[in-house]
């Protein structure tokens, strides 16, 4: 955007102006993706839960209830119960007739063992399918249909539909329709309650349910003889069980999933061979109906006038099912309606191998409807949707078991080498050599640091080092400037030069200092950072050792005593500081903060200065000093204050661009990882870690939070609270620890479980959407917080 000055006159925009607006153009769309990432995985599970009956499942089921309201005749009818006409009527299975029927499935253990005994009999079943299983499963679904199989509706979720809404209940038809339609293409009239048995165990609350969705049009069908298979009772007794008394027909109950099934797969051949010898027929539901029908036409054309009262039902139930004995085509109308919650298809038509408009129906699949149009697109993404989160969930889980391992890994390391840095670095014996007394060059970067800039140089003024300092100006237009030459001129510090720079950034601001210093090593911090009085002191000294070309020191949170203050403290020493003890007893430290840190000034002019390739220009130069085969090592003793981000906004600002900058910087030395001999230490030990436990694992960490609580609500709330409550126990340990070794006040650590519920989640999607920019090949440019000079001398900080 342009300016204007008091005097109207329009000022061009400053390259920081301009980068700060592309900056907030590229960052709203790739949060939004971010979002969408997550509401997508959350998705994905949700879906994936309501499959397995976690999310909304229902496990009550009634017994005992009373039956007043149910009419006689239904209670002591036969098992297919029709709404034709808005009249409750019941089909028996003739003599000698059976119709094999198989509830809970597919499954895709036993299901093909059925359909290949009943392929190998030539004998035809009815399938009772869960929903979730169909969408799950869809190819058996198909092949069950093409083998010229009846298939009907057992509930989405298996739910006793006498505990549930009627919304729940149309959700439960239609959503298995869909199931259907995109696995097999078609819907069916068919319908069996789960839980249910005989028509006698019709109740005063299941009636309702059957009325209604016999007037939208389905057949419901109960059992006869039950064979008991889920009991495991032995193969004998279940071919007993299921063997119909006195010749009778009946519509005889197997299952095909819901368990372990192998005693029903014995049972199944020698069954069918057993009912075959006595001279038993083996049909659908559908060709029950359809010879029932039959029969009734037939009665009615003998001249007795209107037939039995079981004629005359099985003439109206077998309107329900178009006719095909004779080679008749199905049709909308009298001869079956679409029922009602039955998304749109082909009323009427019969589907499976004669499938379709006009075509020859199947009799054995009469209760088949073809589907069309939008049904059978709906039903094609549910079976992607289902198939897409059938893969991801387990990709994830196994992502979350490698992410706990990496957390935990991770932890231990921590602990461990963070000990032996600790007792290495703080025995009585311990030396880098002579002690480092000669003058140092302080370089001050500064872009609008009027809130802090004073305060920064009344701690330098109490340094116990002799130094130089060197305030470099960006191009402040808040009298950055003047304000240091006066805080110098009040605290009668005649060791101040104020370089003044057009607006270039930082990287260029500190490579101007460099140029501009009068002594070997140079000390860089932020113009918002205030230095112990010996911070300096103990800053240097590690280059007593020649090989060391770098120090990074200890950065403190001084704005601790907010919420958003309070979570950056304890990251500062659990993750920041913790970590750089480690790294620095592995020799592959990956950043110099840039708060307080020292180089050789030598070393940052042979590596090229600092970069602006990235914006992590701290851990640009770094690693450029690994490369270089200098040694870079952690100072605990060098103490800096600095002001940390106070909104969330300004948090999100700093941290997106410090995770986006370290992988621009990890990207531009991806070649360390191939660097020979002592340079090459980086590349082998340093950049596998950074990535691992920077990158990898936070990006992926979400898993554990995700699942976390979606166990808790859908699973087990008690195991899954005390798992989280376990992993936040190690982390309060490890957090303790780092105190410890900072001898930072624990009362902060009271503030970690709300950190954990709060920041940690944010800063992982802060690295999600850094992940996204890079990625997507976004580019952003160093970013202005908005400070207010509240850290104030290192006195002030408890």
């Amino acid at each position: 955007m342009t300016t204007t000055s008091s005097r109207g006159r329009r000022r061009a925009p400053t390259r920081m102006s301009r980068a700060a607006g592309k900056a907030a153009a590229l960052q709203k769309p790739r949060v939004i993706l971010a979002l969408l990432l997550l509401l997508a995985l959350t998705s994905v599970m949700l879906l994936d839960g309501y499959l397995r009956a976690e999310v909304g499942g229902d496990q009550r089921v009634r017994t005992g209830a009373s039956a007043g309201k149910v009419p006689e005749k239904v209670l002591d009818g036969g098992p297919i119960l029709t709404f034709q006409g808005g009249q409750a009527t019941t089909v028996s299975v003739p003599d000698k007739t059976i119709a094999l029927t198989f509830d809970d499935g597919p499954n895709p253990t036993w299901t093909p063992q059925v359909l290949k005994i009943l392929q190998e009999y030539d004998v035809p079943g009815t399938f009772f399918l869960v929903g979730s299983m169909v969408s799950r499963y869809p190819s058996i679904v198909k092949d069950m249909v093409e083998e010229g199989n009846e298939v009907g509706i057992h509930t989405f979720t298996h739910v006793d539909l006498s505990y549930q809404s009627d919304a729940r209940v149309d959700r439960e038809m239609e959503q298995t329709q869909l199931a259907l339609a995109g696995a097999a293409g078609i819907t069916t009239t068919l319908f069996r309650a789960p839980y249910s048995s005989e028509t006698d165990a019709i109740d005063n609350y299941s009636w309702p349910i059957y009325k209604k969705l016999g007037e939208d049009g389905y057949t419901s069908v109960f059992v006869d003889t039950d064979s008991d298979d889920w009991k495991k009772p032995g193969v004998s007794k279940i071919i007993k069980w299921a063997t119909p008394e006195d010749g009778k027909g009946a519509s005889v109950l197997f299952h095909d999933a819901g368990g372990e099934r192998s005693q029903t797969i014995k049972a199944l051949p020698t069954y069918i061979e057993k009912m075959k010898a006595a001279g038993y027929t083996f049909t659908t539901i559908s060709g029950v109906m359809q010879e029932q029908n039959a029969a009734a036409r037939q009665a009615s054309g003998t001249g007795t006038g209107t037939g039995t009262g079981q004629q005359q039902a099985a003439g109206a139930a077998g309107a329900g099912a178009a006719t095909a004995t004779d080679g008749a085509t199905g049709t909308e109308g009298a001869t079956g309606e679409q029922p009602g919650n039955v998304p749109n298809g082909e009323g009427g038509t019969g589907t499976g191998a004669n499938g379709g408009t006009g075509q020859t129906i199947n009799r054995l699949q009469a209760a088949h409807r073809e589907a069309t149009g939008v049904t059978l697109y709906e039903g094609k993404a549910l079976i992607a949707a289902v198939t897409l989160a059938e893969w991801t969930v387990p990709t994830l889980s196994v992502g979350l078991m490698v992410v706990g391992v990496a957390v935990m890994g991770r932890f231990g390391m921590m602990l461990i080498l963070a000990r032996r840095h600790y007792r290495k670095r703080n025995k009585r014996r311990f030396s880098w050599g002579p002690t480092v007394t000669r003058p140092v060059s302080v370089i001050v970067p500064a872009y609008n640091e009027k809130e802090c800039i004073a305060n920064t140089l009344k701690s330098l003024a109490k340094s116990t080092h002799p130094i130089e300092i060197i305030i470099v100006d960006d191009g402040s237009d808040d009298n950055t400037s003047e304000i240091s030459r006066e805080a110098a001129r009040a605290l009668g510090m005649t060791n101040v030069r104020v370089i003044r720079q057009e607006n270039a950034g930082k990287p260029a601001a500190l490579n101007n200092g460099v140029r501009s210093a009068s002594y070997d090593i140079v000390v860089m911090m932020d113009g918002d950072t205030v230095f112990e009085p010996d911070a300096v002191h103990h800053l240097v000294q590690p280059f007593a050792d020649p090989k060391v070309g770098a120090v990074a020191g200890n950065a403190k949170v001084g704005n601790r005593d907010t919420i958003i203050g309070a979570w950056q403290h304890i990251e500062y020493v659990m993750g920041f500081n913790l970590d750089r003890r480690m790294y620095d007893l592995l020799r592959c430290m990956p950043t110099i903060p840039g708060a307080i840190g020292a180089f050789r000034r030598e070393a940052v002019l042979e590596v090229g200065g600092m970069s602006e390739d990235t914006l992590a220009e701290d851990t640009d130069i770094t690693i450029a000093m690994h490369r270089a085969g200098w040694q870079v090592v952690y100072q605990e003793h060098a103490k800096a204050w600095t002001e940390a981000p106070g909104s969330l906004k300004q948090l999100w600002s700093q941290r997106y661009r410090w995770s986006y900058g370290t992988m621009q910087a990890l990207w531009k030395h991806r070649k360390s990882l191939t660097d020979k001999g002592p340079s090459g230490r980086f590349g082998r030990v340093g950049m596998p870690l950074v990535v691992l436990f920077q990158i990898i694992t936070p990006v992926f960490a979400p898993l554990i939070d995700v699942f976390t609580v979606y166990s808790m609500i859908f699973i087990d709330f008690q195991a899954s609270l005390l798992a989280w409550l376990a992993v936040l126990g190690v982390q309060l340990g490890c957090a303790a620890y780092a105190f410890r070794l900072d001898r930072e006040k624990y009362r902060y650590l009271l503030m970690m479980p709300l950190q954990q519920l709060a920041y940690r989640q944010m800063m992982y999607l802060v690295l999600i959407h850094s992940c996204i920019t890079a990625l997507t090949g976004g580019r952003l440019r160093w970013q202005k917080l908005k400070r207010t000079g509240e850290v104030g001398t290192p006195a002030g900080v408890s």
